[in-house]
């Protein structure tokens, strides 16, 4: 306990120095914090074998998988908080258009080119596994997105409409994966199931938005007995505690197997408290603040959690290259064309592709999902490799799209103390 303590202290403390680092660099905050991660893992500093002073293995990392849990569950329960209704009155139809066409357009270009790669090299890469692939081409990942928003305090049409489509993007993503991987694993066993590719990923859907719905009331109604601001955020916090420790639950009812995805549970709680609550942007800000250090250790653990090894492996290297070209080549133009579609802003139209790049935790977890396939491991190292990749270029692609958005100011750093000094000089001075 004591050395998995020291570990999360240094894994906190190396990502604050990088991100230092990284400031003077002109980089996101996110992209140190991967960084910080790698550098702490099994593939650098954790070979050295010192205890609690990174991670030896990879089994160490998986061991602290609670943390990242939690981690995301708060981040979901954030972009939720962007769902207000004035928000879905004006920009709800764009969102749910784009997010569904450009996830759609990823998986089929995804699935085009490696369909191809297949009858070019069957040997590399199996039908199976090429559509299975395509459908987590589709899955954004909605932290680093977020993350670098709140460091550069983003705001305007493209920012909205970016954390509204990254959410919807994921519940998609779920639906696409669900079926591709259903038809997967009937091509390699001969047989199609209904009950796997079309009910059980709806009900999986239905189940987390039922579930999220519920707690958002829950919440709201217990939080009216208090009205102290201390015990209203620890009420929230121990909300989305409850709902992470209940989407992590699984079982079966006459054969179907049911489950919940913590995203959405989280998310869903999320829209529904801040619609119906009308003191929650103020304790969304302070369970924002709280939660500033897991957020930390959530992307120094999936830093660390990068394996280096698909670095070595040629076939790997080969579908991860085609893979990620085609899928950033799906997201931009699915997002672009999408855009269009719904007369979109011009600004919108030309970056929001851009920002929908990201890869990370939904992404490794459909991966696992595939192993049970003939060359899931292949898979696995694909995805793998594109989240090496994507993490790394994605947040500050991102950072520099919603610049030439103009919804980051240019300088977009500040120092707090800095700010301070003033105020506290004129409160002296009226004195």
């Amino acid at each position: 306990m004591n050395e998995i303590l020291i570990c999360l202290a240094i894994a906190l403390i190396a990502g604050l120095l990088m991100s230092r680092l990284a400031k003077v660099l002109n980089l996101p905050a996110v992209t140190a914090y991967l960084i910080a991660g790698l550098i702490l893992g099994p593939f650098c500093l954790g070979k050295l074998g010192i205890a609690g002073f990174g991670f030896a293995t990879l089994e160490e990392v998986e061991g602290l998988k609670i943390v990242s849990q939690v981690a995301l569950g708060f981040i979901a329960f954030a972009i939720g908080n962007e769902f207000r209704l004035n928000q879905l009155k004006s920009m709800g139809k764009q969102a749910i258009t784009i997010g569904i066409l450009q996830a759609v357009i990823t998986t089929v270009i995804v699935d085009i080119a490696l369909i191809v790669l297949h009858m070019i090299r069957p040997d590399l890469i199996s039908i199976s596994s090429a559509i299975t692939l395509g459908a987590i081409a589709a899955a954004t990942a909605p932290a680093a997105t977020l993350m670098v928003v709140r460091q550069y305090k983003a705001d305007g049409p493209l920012t909205k409409l970016l954390l509204m489509v990254v959410a919807i993007d994921d519940a998609v993503g779920l639906v696409l994966f669900s079926a591709s991987f259903g038809i997967a694993s009937a091509l390699e066993q001969g047989s199609i199931s209904v009950v796997n590719v079309v009910f059980e990923p709806i009900l999986e859907i239905v189940l987390s938005l039922v579930l999220g719905a519920l707690a958002g009331v829950c919440l709201h109604l217990l939080e009216r007995y208090f009205h102290s601001r201390s015990k209203r955020m620890s009420l929230s916090i121990a909300f989305v505690l409850l709902t992470v420790g209940i989407s992590m639950t699984e079982f079966e009812v006459g054969g179907v197997h049911c489950c919940f995805s913590l995203l959405l549970v989280c998310m869903m709680m999320g829209t529904v408290f801040c619609n119906i609550c009308p003191t929650s942007e103020e304790l969304m800000d302070r369970v924002d603040r709280w939660t500033a250090p897991l957020s930390i250790l959530f992307f120094v653990l999936s830093g660390a959690e990068l394996d280096l090894q698909i670095l070595s492996n040629p076939a790997a290297l080969l579908i991860g290259a085609v893979y990620i070209i085609f899928r950033s080549a799906g997201k931009i133009s699915g997002a672009y064309a999408s855009c269009l579609m719904t007369h979109c802003d011009d600004k919108i139209t030309k970056h929001l592709g851009i920002t929908l790049l990201p890869q990370a935790g939904v992404a490794l977890g459909m991966a696992m999902t595939a192993s049970n396939l003939t060359d899931g491991a292949m898979v696995r190292n694909v995805v793998l490799l594109s989240v090496l990749v994507y993490e790394l270029v994605g947040p500050t692609l991102t950072k520099k799209a919603l610049i030439a958005a103009e919804e980051i100011k240019p300088e977009g750093r500040t120092s707090a103390r800095s700010e301070n000094q003033p105020k506290a000089a004129v409160k002296i001075t009226k004195q």
